[in-house]
């Protein structure tokens, strides 16, 4: 999307009320193309905004799988129902009906019309295990996310362009401050971000949590000791940005290791948390192969722990471990619609140098971007990029330290310190 567009299209969507979502143009693309396009992500993440935005333009009628009435319909007779469905249509929270897919294969193997059907899905539907048919080289796959910071202030990125793209240009910013932690604790919900006070805010994260244990967790597994899922997601809160450590997430229960991994496996499927896993070179043969642990979002980490963004200035060790998540959801969303396929990984070696993003452009560019809270950088904090230079080559196509400081600047070889702010506020240029 270019600057020209984004400026109309995110005119157009505060005048309705909405926030943009910079993933509209990849869905349209997708359903140009792709018989069955499925939007999945977390419940409450504009999901069904974005369908019921982008299905009106377009011209789709909307079924909603949370009514019992279509779900039951949609489960006695599968075949039936996918045969009497409209020419174009809309099919939200899929996953409650996954006998359904089998059906949606049929029929698209009758007629492979693009954009037959829009699918949403607040679980990972590949991975349900009462899934009947994967659609495999019929069905596009689009993640959405919270909202990024970029789509909040209405501005169409150029951070990733600039880290895989030659450097960034020195330049002054204002400190975000204390307005950093507000950042982080408000989260990416667009139903939490319209409650203006944090504690309504926290209070929406919590229900939002209970909601999604009591229901979509209960319905993907049985589990027989569902009070553990909710102290199992505040414990992992506590351990967002480090090394995933099963045996320390199952501690407090009376639960195995293989028990907790499970939970935790569920809890991903909801898009709750996320595992993050090593970057592995054959240059380095010291490198820590652990996944790291991240939550989907910070403001339910927030929520979970019990932080305001007063709590978070005041708590520097906990600032910057949430800070790091921040940063990585950031991210992930900027690169949900992205030109170009990210794969994301951390770094790390035995002798303690890391790194905490790493991304892969395909197979011929990597890139990396360590995290700081504090308001300076210097040489000492380039350790882990410099390694990861070392060990990637000539793939390596830059890497930053983002800080919470005033000025970008070059430290040499492809490494530059970086405000935070520019994550989102260096704009993609006008062409």
């Amino acid at each position: 999307m270019q600057l020209a567009e984004v400026r109309f299209y995110y005119g157009s969507m505060l005048q309705a009320g909405l926030y943009p979502r910079y993933a509209a143009p990849r869905l349209v693309e997708a359903l140009a193309d792709s018989p069955v396009v499925l939007v999945h992500g977390p419940r409450q993440c504009g999901k069904t905004t974005l369908v019921q935005e982008v299905g009106a333009r377009l011209g789709y009628e909307y079924l909603n799988f949370d009514d019992e009435v279509a779900r039951a319909a949609a489960a006695a007779d599968p075949s039936g129902f996918v045969d009497d469905l409209p020419e174009r249509v809309t099919l939200d929270e899929v996953q409650r009906v996954p006998m359904l897919f089998a059906a949606l294969k049929t029929a698209v193997d009758r007629a492979r019309t693009p954009g037959r059907f829009l699918l949403t899905g607040s679980a990972n539907v590949l991975l349900l295990p009462r899934l009947a048919d994967s659609l495999a080289g019929r069905m596009a796959i689009e993640r959405l996310h919270p909202l990024a910071q970029c789509e909040l202030q209405g501005q169409v990125p150029g951070f990733l362009d600039a880290l895989f793209g030659g450097g960034f240009k020195t330049r002054t910013s204002e400190r975000l401050a204390d307005q950093l932690a507000e950042r982080i604790a408000a989260g990416g919900y667009p139903a939490a971000l319209v409650r203006k006070r944090e504690r309504r805010r926290a209070a929406w994260y919590r229900d939002y949590l209970e909601a999604i244990v009591q229901r979509d967790v209960r319905e993907l597994a049985r589990i027989r000791a569902l009070d553990a899922l909710p102290r199992l997601l505040s414990l992992a809160a506590s351990q967002t940005a480090r090394l995933f450590n099963v045996s320390k997430l199952a501690a407090p229960f009376q639960l195995s290791r293989p028990t907790i991994g499970d939970y935790l496996t569920l809890l991903e499927r909801v898009f709750l948390v996320e595992r993050l896993p090593p970057w592995h070179s054959n240059r380095l043969s010291r490198l820590v192969k652990r996944p790291k642990l991240h939550l989907g979002d910070t403001g339910l980490a927030c929520a979970l722990l019990g932080v305001d963004a007063e709590a978070l200035v005041a708590d520097r060790p906990l600032l910057g471990q949430l800070l790091e998540t921040f940063v990585f959801q950031e991210l992930r969303r900027q690169a949900s619609w992205y030109e170009q396929a990210l794969t994301f990984f951390h770094f790390r070696d035995k002798d303690g140098a890391e790194v905490d993003i790493v991304i892969e452009r395909g197979s011929q560019a990597l890139a990396g971007v360590e995290v700081k809270a504090s308001a300076t950088v210097t040489a000492k904090d380039f350790r882990g990029l410099r390694k990861l230079r070392a060990a990637a080559g000539r793939r390596f196509a830059g890497g930053v330290v983002l800080y919470d400081g005033e000025v970008s600047a070059s430290f040499g070889e492809g490494l530059f310190a970086v405000p935070l702010r520019a994550l989102w506020e260096i704009v993609e240029a006008d062409s």
